[in-house]
This record gives C-alpha cells, structure tokens and sequence, in this order.
C-alpha cells in the first residue's frame, strides 16, 4: 500500500537562546564535541557491518566456525550476541556511553544500517565503495526530545530545548514556508520526525523532517505525461494530443546571463572598494549580486515545477516521464557552459519532490 505521507526537510538556522556568551560557548563546544563522536561512530557502524557480511568470504577459517549472522539466542548456528542492528548501537554504547546522548547514537546506528541495507548489493558489485564520513557529519535525533516548542515573544520566530540546550530559530526574511510549518508543528497538525542538527563554520542548522500528507487528485494510471528538459525550453510537456513548452530561452538563460556579466564586472572593482571590517565590507556588492543569481534561479525553476505538475494534475496524468534525461544529464558534465549555466539537477529535484506530493510517479529515462 503506498504512503498517503511524504517527509519534507527544511534547513533552519538556530541560535542559542541565551545572552551569555560563557553559556553560547560551552554549548557550541558540546555540539562540536558531540560531532566528532558522530563521526568516529558512523565509520565504525559501516565498517562492522561491511566486515560482519564479509565475513561468509573467510574461507581460511577452520570448519567449526559457525558462519550465519544472526542472534545466537534465536539461531543455534549464530555468531552474534544480538541481533545485527544491536551489535554496532552496543559496540557505540561501550564506546562513547556517557560522552553523547544515546538517542543521538541510536537514530545515528538505524540510519546508517538502513542507508547500508539499501547499498550493499551494488557494493559487492564494486558499482559503490563504502561510505566515509567526514568531520561535519549531521547529529540525527528523534523527536521526542525536543521540548518546550512555543513561538519567541516577538512573535517572528521559535523557541525549544533540545538535549536541555535552549534555542531560538532565525527565519530572517523568510520567503519560504519554514514558518508557515513550524506553526502548524506547534499546533500539532504536523509531525516532526527524526531529523538532523548540522553545524557549519560556526552556525547552527536544523534540518528539520516534516512529514506532511500528500496532495489527493483523480488520476488516471493509462494517462502518462512526457516532458523534456533542455535550454531552448525549460521544460516541454506533451500529454497525449496536448503539447506546451514551458518557459524560454531568454526568460531563462539570457536573463542568467546577464546576472553573471554584471557578477564579473562587480568582481573587478572589489579590491578597490572601501574596507574596514577586512573583506567582508568590500565583498558585499558581489555577495549581493550572487545571492540575486541564486534566488533567481530557484524562483524560475519552482515557476516551471509547479506549472509541469500542474497540468499533469489537469489532465489526470498519474506517471510523468522525464525522456532521455540521464543522457542530458551526462552531456551536461562535459559542457562547462551546460553545467555552469543550465540547472538540470536542480529542476529535477523540484519536479520529483511536487510530483511525490501530488502522488505522481516519475520515471527518468
């Protein structure tokens, strides 16, 4: 039976809630001591499990190994103590128990053995080396320990302990729907579920998973929608007789372009514009020119998104075909002008994230 919920994630910038500097040092260092323990901990659950399925592959062992990876309690012919997923959750208790809280470690081991289930067949393969994880690796934790959700008396933002550390949300000018969904998280008519506290170059993320109910339309599964990604057209879309090319090159590229002349003439004059605070002072106009680029791209591709979905939705298309994108895909990574300029990955991910949600099915070819 398919899912009538999806999991939607949005990065929110966190604050610690508090105006003493002693109390925002000691709990950055305590997320910063918790990270490296996080990052010690995954290489050790991939590379116990990697080992632990290995293990059949051992064949100078003398014949009186018992060689069946499952719980000896359960099965006689056992080698474990426990079952799979509780040898590496009791291997990171031995380890670091004491130093992090254990529900960080518990989502951390099911994550990752869930991610390692998933990819095990095209390891043995060799199509996939196993998974290293570096310094920044998320803190995963379950929802339930965080308490004391309530809006900030501005009204503007959020407030909440998490592992008894206080925090506030920074939504800035928010143009999303981060705020929108954080209220209905307060009000209970949504769910937050395991999610991940990210920390880069000083600041504080939530990547917050939200599961949200899927969109309900009448759709005919004999009605399929085939659309095609390229410059000239963003997006061409051709349902059955119907056809419509979404979007333009010079809407699109053309405008992009010009975004980027003006970013290079910018770049220019920065070493001769007033200082003060070192580069950032004189690096502002740039960033601003930059930031310009990004949000106008991200607002065009949600445009053309949304418009794709929406039709397919019109005319009841329940599978939507996206035809010979892997093979644009691979052009696009030997064009330095494609991959600079043409934002195929990134259209895609918007097309597969509203089509999941209007319960429409995506193929690639």
């Amino acid at each position: 039976m398919e899912k009538d919920t999806m999991i939607l994630t949005r990065k929110i910038q966190l604050l610690i809630d508090s105006d003493d500097k002693e109390v925002i040092k000691a709990a950055k260092d305590q997320l910063y001591s918790w990270q490296r323990i996080c990052f010690r901990a995954a290489n050790l659950i991939m590379s116990h499990h990697f080992i632990q399925q290995q293990v059949k592959d051992f064949f100078y062992l003398t014949e009186e190994i018992k060689l069946k990876l499952a719980d000896q309690k359960k099965d006689e012919k056992g080698i474990l103590k426990s079952s799979r997923p509780n040898t590496t959750y009791r291997l990171l208790s031995n380890h670091f128990k004491g130093q992090i809280p254990t529900n960080i470690l518990s989502n951390l081991n099911h994550s990752l053995i869930s991610h390692f289930n998933n990819e095990k067949a095209a390891y043995w393969k060799g199509e996939k080396s196993l998974s290293n994880y570096k310094k920044n690796l998320p803190l995963p934790f379950g929802s339930e320990v965080i308490t004391r959700f309530d809006t900030t008396p501005d009204n503007k933002n959020f407030s909440f302990k998490l592992f008894q550390i206080p925090f506030r949300t920074y939504l800035g000018k928010d143009r999303s729907d981060k705020k929108a969904l954080l209220n209905k998280i307060k009000s209970g008519t949504l769910r937050l579920h395991t999610s991940k506290l990210y920390i880069d170059q000083g600041k504080v993320f939530l990547l917050a998973a939200i599961g949200l109910e899927k969109e309900q339309h009448i759709l005919d599964t004999s009605v399929i929608a085939e659309a095609s990604l390229s410059i000239e057209h963003p997006v061409t879309v051709k349902i059955g007789s119907y056809e419509l090319s979404i979007g333009n090159k010079e809407e699109f590229l053309h405008r992009r372009l010009a975004i980027r002349a003006a970013i290079e003439r910018v770049k220019k004059g920065t070493p001769f514009n007033r200082g003060g605070h070192g580069k950032k002072r004189k690096r502002k106009s740039l960033e601003e020119y930059q930031d310009l680029e990004k949000r106008y791209v991200d607002y065009k591709l949600h445009v053309y998104s949304r418009k794709l979905i929406d039709l397919c939705v019109k005319y009841h298309a329940a599978t939507l075909i996206l035809v010979n994108q892997q093979q644009k895909e691979e052009i696009a990574k030997e064009d330095p002008f494609l991959l600079q300029n043409w934002s195929y990955f990134s259209l895609k991910d918007k097309i597969n994230y509203k089509a999941e949600k209007a319960g429409i099915q995506v193929i690639i070819e």
